[in-house]
């Protein structure tokens, strides 16, 4: 298992055996996230990542109901439309009582409601007797905790762990870990009432349940040592309300159709985003996806932000005063870090702590940095909030500077990435897997690496901080800054087209040999603005063809390479947030048909997956009639980029820009998939100013803007 880690690198989660649940129950809160079966319960049996966490350890491993000492059956069980708790509905299998009577399956329904908040775990369990005679049976809850990292139950192994302890009292039972790292990291699991026995990690309880009658009972793991709030029928129900009423997303646009299946859509993916949005001290930020990535990502959370920019500002400028804050200083290469690069991902748990991983403040990132310059000018561009913009001016700065200096590792114009740690990630792009960069012959490529959407991204990063230092009144900074993006937009033209693919190679390799494979990186050359308007419909071409387009989305890698895999992580797979950024590259060329084959490959993809939560990634197997699209065995469900792609594949289908100076809404040719004849912005705020809007698609297939209510000074444009 640990040679497999290595192999793999970080970047790589172990799946050992098969599932035996295709679907989990997923919640969220804060630093706080559980992955439930069916039941509501996290077995010793089943998937393996299946647990109760907290600040990146898994402090519940086991949380199981039975009655009468078997497990219940399952009537059906459901997530809250928003997120909030879980909701499961049992009933008993055939018992034979103690008086060798048989207590009939469906006699005694079993209601129970699960969530997390501010660091605990709530549950209330309901049950009511719909038969005829008084049963005497018995109530129990199993119990415990490995205090595993999230890193092993990835699948990494460790030579020592800390110490576990076990305090049972009449009040309930603490489970305790003391850390290699001196942290103690504990669940308290306390009771409504009295537990008739606490034997072994069992709480059991003695029930007489009448005809008709109803016995509720409350209970709490909490994480925290601070929380001492005692379980209660009045402590749960508010409790619940105040969660339900803290996942709203903040977005004031309402977006809706005629279309009853793409508004399910958008409100999950709206709920899903409210979910994996933390409040932190300085702002909100998008956590990456669960199980795996449940923490602050730099490169998700600002491709994150940018799919939300139009519709919720606030997004992104949590993400800019986050990354800011946490922006490397000095050189450490244990951390891949070096002056101006922007943060790769933070972890809070025991391996992160002690070095095991190096995963604490890790900065092992090549896009994150120019990304960040992206999202400061697009933010700016959408807000004008020039406080904030004057407030992070050094940092984008610094930003410019680690591109110039520490990024372009061998001076040759381009930015590249080499690890500097062992463990640390072998590939530093978003196809962060060690086998995703590979030669037209399969070999991987090696040395100081030049990814095609990385040159991309700088170039945008260099023309954004440009307008950036013009409004700021740096014209010297400003016009050096254009000549830079002009040079590397001819370099990167040069080194990168290979005319034979018709698309652009997917990186440069340390000797800087192409590698000459299709991949949907070139799509994010669009995204970015690099290419030529001749050389962009050859890559759209390319890309929308049947080796890449698996008639539900773009693949990561084409059919007629090498390393074509569609159950890989990033060699033929399909992941909605690069079909979103490609979807937004081809709008900005005018390749609407491209975009409508996007849109509508992902939209029914949706359509195909459970509660319509897009997946972090599905396999890449070609579309087949009266089939869905083939899930991957440990994809985070949900992500934040998956859910945000939604909103970025209608920006593009409409061709939508805000802008604050003057407040513009404007739409560049816009058009509407054949699964949305209408659709109503509600609310959309630019600058103080808002407005309603109605975009409707006619029988000739253009598409009308009808301003339902406006108030304030905002002008509506349709470019045609």
């Amino acid at each position: 298992m640990s040679d497999i880690i290595r192999h793999q690198g970080m970047a790589y989660i172990l799946a050992t055996s098969p599932r035996l649940e295709t679907r989990t129950l997923t919640l969220k809160d804060g630093d706080s996230f559980a992955v439930l079966d069916r039941y509501g319960d996290t077995t010793p049996i089943g998937r393996g990542e299946q647990g109760v966490y907290h600040r990146g350890t898994r402090v519940l491993s086991h949380h199981e109901f039975r009655l009468d000492r078997q497990r219940p059956l399952l009537l059906s069980s459901t997530v809250h439309e928003r997120n909030a708790f879980i909701a499961v509905d049992l009933t008993n299998p055939d018992i034979q009582l103690d008086d060798g009577t048989l207590l009939k399956r469906g006699s005694i329904h079993i209601f129970r409601t699960l969530f997390l908040l501010d660091g605990a775990f709530h549950c209330r369990t309901r049950l009511q007797n719909f038969g005829e005679r008084v049963v005497d049976t018995e109530l129990s809850y199993l119990f415990d905790a490995d205090f595993a990292d999230v890193f092993e139950v990835r699948g990494m192994t460790r030579a020592a762990r800390g110490e576990r302890q076990v305090e049972r009292s009449g009040e309930g039972i603490t489970l305790t870990y003391t850390g290699l790292d001196g942290v103690i990291r504990s669940a308290r699991v306390t009771f409504s009432q009295a537990p008739t026995s606490l034997d072994g990690n069992a709480a059991r309880f003695s029930l007489s349940l009448a005809p008709g009658h109803v016995i509720e009972q409350f209970h709490l793991a909490a994480f925290t040592p601070d929380h001492a709030e005692q379980p209660s029928a009045a402590s749960f129900d508010l409790c619940q309300r105040t969660l339900v009423d803290r996942l709203q997303f903040p977005a004031a646009c309402r977006v809706t159709s005629v279309n009853d299946q793409f508004n399910h859509w958008v409100a999950r993916s709206t709920a899903d985003l409210a979910m994996l949005v933390t409040q932190m001290p300085d702002g909100p930020y998008p956590y990456a996806g669960v199980p795996w990535f449940s923490t602050v990502f730099g490169r998700d959370g600002l491709i994150s932000a940018m799919q939300l920019l139009w519709i919720e500002p606030a997004i992104a400028k949590g993400v800019l005063t986050i990354l800011a804050a946490s922006q490397a200083e000095s050189v450490d290469p244990t951390r891949d870090a070096e002056p101006g690069k922007i943060l790769h991902e933070a972890r809070y748990g025991e391996m992160a702590n002690l070095g095991e991983v190096p995963f604490s403040r890790y900065y092992g990132s090549a896009d994150a940095t120019p990304l960040f310059i992206m999202l400061a000018a697009a933010y700016a561009e959408r807000t004008g909030d020039d406080a904030l913009l004057q407030r992070i001016w050094p940092n984008i700065l610094a930003a410019l500077n680690w591109i110039d200096r520490h990024g372009d590792v061998d001076g040759d114009g381009f930015v590249e990435y080499i690890r500097r740690r062992p463990e640390g990630l072998i590939n530093q792009g978003w196809k962060d897997s060690d086998d995703s960069i590979s030669h037209a012959d399969g070999s991987l490529a090696e040395g100081a690496i030049a990814l095609c959407e990385v040159q991309a991204y700088v170039f945008a990063a260099k023309r954004g901080a440009a307008r950036l230092a013009r409004h700021f009144g740096d014209h010297d900074l400003s016009q050096r800054l254009e000549d830079q993006a002009e040079t590397l937009r001819r370099k990167f033209e040069h080194a990168f087209w290979v005319e034979s693919l018709g698309t652009y190679a997917l990186a440069l390799d340390g000797a800087k040999h192409p590698c000459r494979v299709v991949a949907s990186n070139a799509g994010h050359a669009l995204f970015c603005g690099i290419a030529s308007h001749e050389r962009a419909k050859r890559v759209a071409a390319t890309l929308l063809a049947e080796p890449m387009f698996s008639g539900w989305g773009v693949r990561t890698l084409g059919k007629k390479e090498k390393r074509y895999n569609p159950m890989s992580y990033h060699n033929g797979s399909v992941w909605p947030h690069d079909n979103a950024m490609i979807g937004a590259g081809l709008a900005q060329y005018g390749i609407m048909g491209g975009v409508q084959s996007i849109f509508s490959g992902i939209f029914d993809s949706a359509l195909s997956v459970d509660l319509l939560r897009l997946p972090e990634l599905f396999c890449g197997f070609d579309r087949q009639n009266g089939q869905g699209p083939t899930l991957y065995p440990v994809a985070c469900i949900p992500q934040a980029w998956a859910s945000g792609a939604a909103f970025m594949l209608l920006q593009a289908s409409l061709g939508l820009t805000l802008r604050a100076r003057p407040a513009r809404i404007i739409f560049d040719r816009p058009c509407l998939p054949a699964f949305l004849p209408s659709i109503d912005l509600m609310d959309i705020r630019v600058d103080g100013s808002r407005a309603d809007l109605r975009l409707s698609r006619h029988p000739s297939g253009c598409v009308t803007v009808e301003v339902l209510a406006r108030d304030g000074e905002v002008e509506v444009r349709v470019l045609m």
